[in-house]
């Protein structure tokens, strides 16, 4: 049964955020990054059942990766144009994509792992 309430995820964006600042990495891409991370998060929770994704960071020195974990095979669909226009949800992987460089999903055993990377010099 999944929890009614979305798992906690300031801590995570907190961290992101204080690393991405250490490293140099300017503050529109550091909310690009937050705000991509906050979409992935809540759609494992919300859409694949995952009480906490697990959630993994790679950051070099011009290349940020954020995967989450989830244990849903189910890959994304594309994203669809929501035919409501006052629709609450529906926009998600459409701000992923407008917010990162690359975006995608693969399979594991399982569940799948739904990632962006963004460059530092966006």
């Amino acid at each position: 049964m999944r929890a009614l309430n979305p798992p906690d995820c300031s801590t995570f964006r907190a961290e992101l955020r204080a690393n991405l600042r250490s490293a140099g990495w300017p503050p529109d891409v550091i909310a690009d990054a937050e705000l991509a991370f906050h979409e992935l998060y809540i759609n494992a929770w919300q859409h694949a059942g995952s009480p906490a994704p697990s959630v993994l960071v790679f950051l070099r020195p011009t290349t940020l990766r954020v995967a989450v974990c989830d244990d849903c095979p189910d890959l994304p669909p594309e994203p669809r144009t929501p035919t409501d226009p006052y629709a609450t949800s529906g926009r998600g992987l459409h701000l992923i994509r407008a917010l990162t460089h690359r975006f995608g999903a693969h399979p594991t055993r399982t569940g799948k792992v739904t990632w962006f990377e963004l460059d530092a010099a966006a």
